[in-house]
């Protein structure tokens, strides 16, 4: 794959379950973009203060200066006037990510999407069904089972909350796998 599209934009999806290394990845190809020169810029939504308000940060502290959208329709607004696009918590925007995603890519854009891929009951999780589907590139990240050490594609939430966005790392989600995950009863 080209770091700068030629012809053509496209979109890249990184996605799985909390733990599994979704921003740290989203991080190493924006910094890869930047040593290839390219303009670049990074997105998140206003809903995610966990460890900086300004800064897209991995649980691992690597970190970037990054854009805060409140309104979706911003993303292509701010960043049509770059080489390549990063979203990172791609699940809380609403459903015109897509639109915004392919707008930006059919500008020669290179766009790169992550975000969980279902939520704590393990249902779909905002738009990333749709974006995963509209993707030209799909990356599925697996964690380590916090109980067996096998494979893990799901979150466990570990408290009593029912809202499906509660923000939190491991004081609230654990990574399981298929056999360990327990979903909450309805």
């Amino acid at each position: 794959m080209h770091q700068k599209p030629i012809n053509s934009g496209w979109i890249e999806v990184i996605c799985g379950g909390m733990f599994s290394g979704k921003t740290e990845e989203l991080l190493r190809r924006i910094r890869r973009a930047k040593i290839a020169n390219l303009s670049t810029i990074i997105f998140k939504p206003h809903i995610d203060t966990r460890y900086s308000k300004n800064k897209i940060v991995s649980h691992n502290n690597n970190s970037m200066d990054s854009v805060i959208i409140k309104k979706t329709k911003d993303l292509f607004d701010i960043g049509n006037k770059y080489d390549v696009v990063g979203i990172d918590e791609a699940q809380f925007f609403d459903s015109h990510l897509i639109k915004m995603c392919k707008k930006l890519a059919n500008k020669n854009t290179r766009v790169i999407v992550a975000g969980l891929d279902s939520d704590y009951r393990g249902s779909p999780f905002g738009p990333m069904p749709d974006i995963m589907c509209e993707s030209d590139y799909l990356d599925k990240l697996t964690a380590i089972c916090i109980k067996c050490g096998n494979p893990a594609s799901f979150t466990q939430r570990i408290t009593k909350q029912l809202e499906q966005v509660v923000i939190g790392e491991t004081d609230i989600y654990e990574a399981r796998c298929r056999n360990c995950f327990e979903p909450p009863k309805k």
